[in-house]
């Protein structure tokens, strides 16, 4: 029969420091104590203690703290070995434990803290410490702005490649280099510097021969430009391909993906980038920009150690990044901010706000400084109407957000088919081809419709745009007469022009609906803000359109009466281009709070805020109605990402018992404290592939010291057999301070500074729901069940993932891990 373990031992106390505290404090202060062989259960685990809690704790923190920072910095503790390399670290496809990485943080910081009085350096060392945070977003924002403008410039150069060259300089996109000419109207926007292709070729611009030469030019460069895309992709940086946002999500809720912010992937998606969105592909360069940025972000962060090597900390200055991307892909600083909050971070206290607001801020200064699209405005459609909205309006423009949810559901559920399909079928076996076949049938198909045929940004542009004298297209085709410039644009009649543009737009929504469903997710870089945006805009503008013409012609109808009556304009068809594309947009991704910012950022357009939100609202509704998650967390469910959404409420009965392991009759692989040879560990390491062990006082009693890693015991192992003379597979393995009396014997073994001495720990009894907030508000990577304070198993990520998935009858197999 077992004594009470927890009643203090007066005798024992006396003789030698029972508790874990009495042994640091004795050690601390320098005092010796006589080795006892620990055997007794009683004697590990007697709390006699002295002096208060408070006392006790600060002096408990400074101890540790000087012991962990001795053996970091100065390289040695107390005569032992130096200090393991690598101890700190996460493999890939492992998770992060942020309360100990955050832990790890706080006692460097204490440590610098309590050097800074001892000399000028350490002061310097300190100062340097407290800034590091702000110059590396500093160096973050500058490198994302810098990279944006390359991008912006190469592809609108790559893109006007298609259509002609320029003969005086190569170097110039059409619109440059129409800069130098004198005429005062462009047909199509060529002028007679920009030479078409079959003008090179000594052909007229117009007739049946120069627009077959046009035609095969368009293809032929489209595939070239694919080609090279997906080609670098496949050979140099895999990781490069797709939008990237949904692995920014899972990285920034602390998994591991070794490589995917690397520098090769930065490149080759910097570059893969420019040709794909020159291809003509339906796609958009705004979601990879948020990879590239956190790549820049992450390569940055390995020039301070307190980002570079603490991977909690590091996430920091990634949520930053991810800001500065939106904020260089949209030039709407604030929506990046409130995007990287909203949308793709996990862990954002106030600190890493304000220095994802000066990381934005500062990117977006510096693209401006470039000035990519050669005009005043950083924006990108930026329009310059400034008329008001009739209250009726609204009800259009919440009908565009729900015709916004049910094209955007439509999207993810086809673009869910197809890409499950390619996971499974031969397809995805072919990845260059089956990028070379999207582009050819989107060329072929693109080019007859002019309005599929431009940059899919001028089309968005042009469907943003309100019809003035200087409009040319078709879409600004009314019965109007333009008498005098300086009054106000009258409403007038739809002319044949408008209505051809209509049904062109039709078409074009189709295509455009059809060919961004293969593209996205294919392997090469490729958006989706872009595409969503095009397809809200054309349905928006379709719609706009219709409400004109009633109100044309049916001015006195009580909705119209007060502001259509005077024969203004009264109904700006651009306004419901702007508004359609934030429902699809919205309907898509499921932001909502960033998506208006970045929608009234993107366009000057303050004055449309409450039709943005209108439609922004409805469309989510709409969305979450007939299907559960955004496009990002639908791929990331499909990738098996192991991706725990804080949104999302878990509403089951189960207990932490029915969700352990091991299982009720199976073991648990535990280590003891102080009986157990490097040999029996490293069977135990052998045998099992747990990614931890707990460390108990004996097999017998299961009473729980601590939790020791997989990676950090093999490695102390490792440089333990490297390091120290005499240790071999009879030395014992302590995990505690104190040395047992042994006359002969190898040298033990001494892991106490690699044990995590507070492991998070619950009873069998807690709620599944309780437990599951905990690995999302605490970031925990394992917690211990106990049962009357004996250990009885281990929950992990891993299994509360499963059981998420179990409970909604969905295949708890499909998880990635490693």
């Amino acid at each position: 029969m077992e004594k009470d373990p927890l009643r203090g031992n007066a005798t024992i106390s006396m003789s030698y420091p029972a508790s874990y505290q009495a042994v640091d404090d004795q050690v601390a202060n320098g005092e010796q104590f006589r080795t006892v062989s620990v055997s007794s259960d009683d004697d590990m685990i007697d709390i006699t203690t002295t002096g208060t809690v408070t006392e006790r704790s600060i002096h408990q923190d400074e101890v540790s703290a000087w012991h962990f920072m001795a053996i970091k910095y100065s390289g040695h503790s107390g005569g032992e070995s130096d200090e393991i390399p690598g101890i700190g670290q996460y493999d890939d496809f492992h998770t992060i434990d942020w309360q100990r990485d955050i832990a790890r943080d706080r006692m460097r910081h204490r440590y610098i803290i309590k050097k800074k009085q001892d000399s000028i350096w350490d002061l310097i060392k300190g100062a340097h410490d407290a800034w590091s945070g702000w110059v590396c977003v500093l160096l973050v924002g500058v490198s994302t702005g810098v990279v944006a403008g390359v991008i912006d410039i190469g592809a609108s150069w790559m893109s006007d490649l298609k259509y002609g060259i320029c003969p005086q300089a190569f170097w110039l996109n059409r619109e440059q280099c129409c800069w130098s000419s004198n005429e005062t109207t462009f047909d199509n926007g060529n002028c007679s510097q920009w030479w078409t292709w079959p003008e090179v070729f000594n052909q007229s611009r117009e007739g049946v021969g120069p627009y077959i030469i046009s035609y095969l030019f368009y293809i032929v460069w489209a595939l070239i430009f694919a080609a090279l895309a997906a080609s670098l992709v496949r050979m140099f940086a895999p990781y490069a391909c797709g939008s990237g946002i949904p692995e920014i999500k899972t990285i920034l809720s602390g998994f591991i993906i070794r490589g995917y912010l690397g520098k090769w992937t930065l490149i080759i998606k910097s570059v893969g980038i420019m040709l794909a969105v020159s291809a003509g592909l339906s796609l958009g360069k705004e979601g990879p920009m948020v990879h590239i940025a956190c790549c820049i972000g992450n390569i940055f962060s390995y020039l301070f150690p307190k980002y570079g090597r603490n991977e909690a900390k590091k996430r920091e200055i990634l949520s930053a990044a991810a800001a500065a991307g939106v904020s260089v892909a949209f030039g709407a600083p604030i929506g990046g901010v409130l995007f990287s909050l909203e949308e793709v971070s996990y862990y954002f206290p106030l600190k890493t706000l304000w220095r994802s607001f000066f990381c934005a801020l500062v990117a977006a200064f510096i693209l401006r400084s470039i000035n990519p699209f050669g005009n005043e405005h950083s924006v990108l459609f930026y329009v310059e109407y400034n008329k008001p909205w009739i209250f009726f309006e609204l009800v259009p423009f919440i009908g565009l957000g729900i015709i916004g949810g049910i094209i955007a559901t439509l999207f993810i559920k086809a673009n869910l088919y197809w890409c499950r399909y390619r996971k499974t079928s031969k397809l995805g076996q072919y990845p260059v081809t089956e990028v070379l076949v999207v582009a050819v049938v989107t060329a072929v198909i693109a080019y007859p419709n002019p309005y599929t045929r431009m940059n899919t940004s001028q089309l968005i542009y042009l469907l943003f745009n309100q019809c003035g004298i200087s409009n040319s297209d078709n879409l600004c085709d009314y019965n109007r007469n333009f008498t005098n410039v300086n009054s106000a644009i009258e409403i007038a009649a739809a002319g044949p022009g408008v209505i051809k543009a209509v049904w062109l737009l039709v078409l074009a929504l189709i295509f455009k609906l059809v060919a961004t469903i293969f593209t996205f997710g294919f392997k090469a870089p490729c958006g989706l803000f872009i595409p969503s945006l095009c397809l809200g805009a054309i349905m928006g503008r379709i719609v706009g359109i219709g409400v004109e013409q009633l109100a044309y012609h049916y001015p006195h109808i009580w909705v119209f009466s007060g502001e259509c009556s005077t024969g203004d304009d009264c109904i700006t068809p651009g306004l419901y281009a702007m508004v359609g594309a934030a429902a699809v947009l919205g309907g898509v991704t499921r932001m909502t709070v960033s998506l208006v910012v970045i929608m009234f950022e993107l366009t000057g357009g303050v004055r449309y805020i409450v039709p943005l939100m209108a439609a922004a609202m409805a469309s989510k509704w709409v969305g979450d109605a007939l299907g559960r998650q955004g496009v990002y967390d639908a791929h990331i469910e499909l990738n098996g990402y192991p991706f725990l959404d804080s949104k999302e409420e878990f509403a089951h009965t189960s207990l932490a018992a029915d969700v352990m392991q091991p299982k009720r009759n199976e073991t648990l692989s535990v280590l003891t404290q102080d009986s157990m040879t490097v040999e029996d560990v490293e069977n135990i390491l052998k045998e099992t592939e747990h990614n931890g062990f707990p460390v108990v006082v004996s097999r017998e009693s299961q009473y729980l010291v601590g939790f020791v890693l997989r990676r950090d015991l093999n490695l102390a192992i490792a440089n333990a057999r490297r390091t120290m003379d005499g240790i071999c597979g009879q030395s014992l393995v302590l995990f505690t301070n104190t040395s047992p009396l042994q006359t002969s014997g190898p040298p033990p073994l001494k892991l106490k500074k690699i044990l995590d001495m507070a492991p998070i720990t619950i009873t069998d009894q807690t709620p599944m729901e309780t437990v599951v907030d905990m690995f999302r508000k605490l970031g925990l990577r394992q917690t211990l069940v106990t049962h009357n304070g004996r250990l009885l198993g281990v929950i992990t990520k891993k299994d509360v993932l499963r059981h998420v998935k179990q409970m909604d009858n969905e295949d708890p197999n499909s998880i990635q891990f490693n």
